[in-house]
């Protein structure tokens, strides 16, 4: 395990697709070498990325960033990707990247280690249980993107999938 170099970039990328494929949504990516270089390696960095390798060669990753959470009053580690090629799997490197983030949060004196996972991924989950992992189930995850973001942003709150174009201001719970 080691941190991410510039030097990955295009096998980051690579990995970055093969996940999309094992998670059903191979045309989902538009991420380029530019923008992950950009987000790892740039003037600001917004992500950070440890990398499994065997014999010389990337074979795994797992890209992270740093949360805030009000509650507890510090910063957490929520992460975005895990990934590990088929062939490699079985070896003890999705648990080993896992390691290497349960680290940063404790050597950071970060209060929580975050992911989400598919539903459907039962080996997935599985394998979080098995490290001590509890599942959120209380939680829903919402998303506003393209359109709906722009119009968010523009100030219009659109037509909710209920059918209500009600502004909840305060009432809304976030």
């Amino acid at each position: 395990m080691r941190p991410a170099i510039p030097g990955d970039i295009s096998v980051l990328l690579q990995l970055v697709r093969e996940l999309a494929v094992y998670e059903r949504e191979p045309d989902a990516v538009e991420t380029t070498e530019v923008m992950l270089h950009e987000a790892l390696f740039g003037a600001a960095p917004v992500a950070s990325c440890h990398v499994a390798v065997v014999a010389g060669e990337v074979v795994g990753f797992a890209l992270w960033y740093v949360t805030f959470s009000t509650w507890k009053g510090v910063a957490g580690l929520w992460l975005e990707d895990l990934f590990v090629r088929p062939t490699a799997r079985g070896t003890g490197l999705g648990k080993a990247l896992l390691q290497e983030l349960a680290a940063v949060c404790v050597d950071r004196d970060y209060g929580r280690f975050e992911w989400w996972v598919l539903d459907w991924n039962a080996p997935a989950i599985g394998f979080y249980r098995s490290l001590g992992a509890v599942p959120q189930d209380e939680w829903t995850t919402f998303r506003v993107d393209g359109a709906a973001l722009l119009s968010l942003a523009a100030g219009s709150t659109g037509i909710s999938p209920a059918g209500t174009d009600r502004d909840l201001g305060d009432e809304a719970d976030s």
